[in-house]
């Protein structure tokens, strides 16, 4: 009995020592399986500009169409004017010169004055106007994810933000 015994005292003796040593083999075998704690997430940003046509309304003011380009009517009205202005005044020959320096004093005076009511014979009106101007744009493709699993730092590239944590499944990350 006493060797049965010992028999015995053997066998848990080598189950104890081999329970020891799987034990002493987890704790310095890492587990492959678990969750990871996410400890930065750097979004990956995609930037180009597009071109964009912006159109707007604007006043606008423009010169009417000139009927006399010339001013012939300006300066047959001034000549008309200044001929009777000028008649009134001297006598004899002198009332001739007068009469004729009038009429060309009132032609040139009557064409510069067509001429000023010209350039301000305007109207407003609307217009659009078009330009293109280059618009910035971006999009996240992607995220850098670092975290940390069994005291070792790693970083993946994931197409979705996650969370705080990473489930791990034999040593690869799931990311579904």
């Amino acid at each position: 009995m006493k060797s049965a015994a010992v028999a015995a005292l053997g066998i848990v003796g080598a189950v104890a020592i081999a329970g020891v040593g799987y034990g002493a083999y987890q704790a310095i075998t890492p587990a492959t399986s678990g969750y990871a704690q996410v400890v930065n997430v750097d979004p990956i940003v995609k930037t180009w500009q597009e071109p964009r046509e912006v159109c707007q309304q604007v006043t606008v003011e423009r010169k009417k169409p000139v009927k006399d380009q010339h001013r012939v009517t300006g300066s047959v009205v001034g000549a008309v004017v200044g001929g009777v202005i000028g008649h009134q005044f001297g006598g004899g020959s002198g009332k001739d010169a007068a009469t004729a320096g009038g009429a060309i004093a009132g032609g040139v005076a009557g064409n510069q004055i067509q001429k000023g009511m010209q350039e301000k014979n305007t109207y407003t009106t609307t217009e659009q106007r078009c330009n293109t101007v280059m618009e910035d744009k971006s999009r996240t493709e992607g995220y850098d994810v670092t975290y940390v699993f069994n005291d070792q730092e790693d970083t993946i590239r994931m197409d979705k933000k996650p969370g705080e944590r990473l489930r791990i499944e034999e040593g690869e990350v799931i990311t579904q």
